[in-house]
């Protein structure tokens, strides 16, 4: 009698949402801020591991980095340590804090908010060569997260990307990367080719990042920064999300149109690196910027649409909001 055959490899479920600000000066949600994530708790939970990136800081100490700034405008974002227990019990895991606002406060604010997030339970990801290791469900995960500052683990340094991920593949299953690059704002849907500029500042090579870390082992690469919807691509197999827009605010970023869309990615990895489905949840937000469920499924149709204009017959989203890989 021939032996049965082997079980299929295990999969766990990553989830990604984008740029998240748990307040600032221009006010702090309430109920500790469990009122700026309720309504979309129970898609949080759902993952095996939820992957978030954390605009601003959870700290008390630290210079503004607005403190005698000549800019028009100026945000520093900051919020109680206290703040990070939200984020626990709405259900992320991991933060990525490899942005241009992890460094709001200095270098204080900065180990105040790792400190703030162990404390609750929290992982974090994106100083220069960390790699956040995690078993989920008996599958070795690595996250890393990369940005254009000296903070972060570089974008801008490819060669350096592709160390880091090669690294982190030859002890995990399963690569995970978030990259916050790119333009800002309204108009900043489309991903070009070549370099991204914003406020003056080199935001890399965004493409050109994003194959470098799958070329080099990474099987999902998750986006944020652009602050609206962008399209997803596929590489070798491997999903791309370049960005989910805004995930949660309070009165801190702009809303309207394309600005309000929103979403939360979640992509089935079985435990060779390879994905296996996922799908995308439309969000919106909402009176000072909080998430809450669409059924119209507004910015799952816009990122299809801009998957197909983008990327083409590599196009990582199909109409019906399903991840193609």
């Amino acid at each position: 009698m021939d032996a049965p055959p082997p079980p299929p490899p295990p999969a766990i479920t990553v989830g990604w949402a984008g740029d998240l600000t748990p307040g600032w000066s221009g006010g702090l949600p309430p109920a500790g801020g469990r009122v700026q994530l309720a309504p979309v708790r129970a898609l949080l939970q759902a993952p095996d591991l939820m992957i978030g990136n954390l605009e601003g800081t959870l700290t008390s100490r630290g210079r503004s980095k607005c403190a005698g700034s000549r800019a028009r405008t100026c945000f520093a974002f900051r919020a109680p340590p206290g703040r990070a227990r939200a984020l626990a019990w709405a259900g992320f895991d991991v933060l990525n804090l490899a942005n241009n606002h992890a460094n709001d406060f200095g270098p204080a604010g900065r180990a105040d908010t790792v400190a703030a997030l162990r404390r609750a339970g929290l992982r974090d990801t994106g100083a220069p060569g960390q790699i956040a290791r995690l078993t989920v469900r008996g599958v070795r995960v690595g996250v890393l997260g990369f940005a254009p500052y000296a903070h972060a683990a570089s974008l801008l340094d490819l060669g350096g990307a592709r160390r880091l991920v090669r690294r982190a593949a030859r002890d995990s299953d399963v690569v995970v990367v978030a990259m916050h690059a790119g333009a800002e704002g309204a108009g900043a849907v489309h991903v070009p080719r070549g370099r991204e500029r914003a406020f003056g500042e080199d935001r890399g090579p965004t493409r050109a990042f994003a194959h470098t870390v799958v070329d080099a082992g990474a099987d999902l690469v998750l986006g944020s920064g652009p602050h609206v919807i962008r399209g997803m691509e596929r590489r070798s197999g491997r999903p791309i999300a370049y960005s989910l827009g805004n995930f949660a605010g309070w009165r801190n970023f702009g809303l309207g149109g394309r600005l309000s869309l929103s979403g939360l990615l979640e992509v089935q990895v079985g435990a060779d690196g390879a994905p296996q489905g996922g799908a995308w949840r439309s969000l919106r937000l909402a009176g000072p910027g909080v998430p809450r469920p669409d059924p119209r499924g507004a910015s799952a149709a816009l990122a299809a649409r801009l998957s197909r204009q983008d990327f083409g017959r590599d196009a990582g989203l199909s109409a019906r909001g399903r991840v193609l890989y």
